[in-house]
């Protein structure tokens, strides 16, 4: 199994990101996370999708260590610091459901606060319905679980269609997405989420991602595991709490509603003007989050 790594300087220098890499070895596979705030602090665990990693939430671990959590940021295989498999057939879910367990064991991760959206919905999902124990609490951000039923939106099927190519702009696509809801501005954007991907080979991961929907690859993207977790929390009796931008065309405010509506007790509030990358709303998200969870005990 080939495997590439972004060199640090790439990382060097990008604003709001002043974090010393941390790697966690699981399976053979070096995971890159962010880790700070204090070591016995509730863990609010920060998942990304693609083609965004962890620098999705610089603009939220201050608020959170501030709150005094432990802030816990990790970038998928193939994403951000991580290791990036060159195969495009090692990505799968239960590829990144493993590597994510892989890293809250080693870390020893408990009562976790979980923090989804976009693919880290499935991944982060799975990962809370299956091993219940360890998590406290879900907050779900513009993402999904397959099941039954499921309408993929139009703009969904174009981005499938639109990732076929072997090279993609993710810099400018995350700009492009987030325009006039981040609190950076574009050259910020696209510098920062272009960092991890020097090369075509430093992208085959971020590409791995939209190739594999379940419309389009049912086993690699887990569609029965993910239909599992779905009715799972169905059955979820801690709290759970939804945002959803209202300029996401691809996972839209009426579906994120219904989400929530299969959630016994889940919270939903709609963030007006955001767009997909939903946390580049930054810290006011962050303290809607933080008050979303003082408010179960009001």
């Amino acid at each position: 199994m080939k495997i590439v790594r972004t060199p640090d300087e790439r990382f060097a220098g990008l604003p709001h990101w002043p974090y010393a890499p941390r790697y966690v070895d699981v399976h053979g596979l070096r995971v890159h996370v962010v880790d700070e705030g204090p070591a016995d602090g509730p863990v609010m665990l920060l998942l990304h999708g693609e083609p965004s990693w962890s620098y999705l939430y610089r603009h939220w671990i201050p608020v959170l260590v501030d709150a005094g959590y432990r802030a816990v940021a990790v970038d998928s295989i193939g994403i951000g610091r991580s290791d990036k498999v060159t195969d495009p057939d090692w990505y799968s879910l239960a590829h990144h459901v493993d590597q994510l367990v892989g890293v809250i064991e080693a870390l020893d991760l408990r009562r976790i606060t979980v923090v989804v959206q976009d693919w880290a919905g499935p991944v982060g999902l799975v990962t809370a319905t299956e091993h219940d124990e360890r998590f406290a609490r879900l907050v779900i951000m513009n993402t999904w679980l397959h099941h039954h039923g499921y309408q993929y939106t139009e703009a969904l099927h174009r981005w499938h269609e639109a990732a076929k190519q072997p090279e993609l702009p993710f810099g400018s696509i995350v700009a492009f997405s987030s325009a006039g809801s981040s609190q950076d501005p574009a050259e910020v954007l696209e510098a920062g989420f272009a960092a991890p991907f020097p090369t075509r080979e430093h992208m085959v991961g971020a590409v791995a991602w939209p190739a594999m929907l379940p419309f389009a690859d049912p086993e690699r993207s887990g569609a029965e595991r993910q239909a599992a977790a779905f009715a799972a929390l169905a059955r979820w009796d801690r709290p759970a709490h939804l945002f959803f931008g209202d300029q996401d065309p691809v996972f839209t405010v009426e579906w994120g509603r219904a989400f929530a509506a299969a959630i016994p007790g889940a919270t939903f509030d709609v963030v007006e003007g955001a767009h997909h990358f939903v946390q580049e709303v930054g810290r006011p998200l962050a303290e809607r989050v933080l008050a979303a969870i003082a408010a179960e005990t009001a």
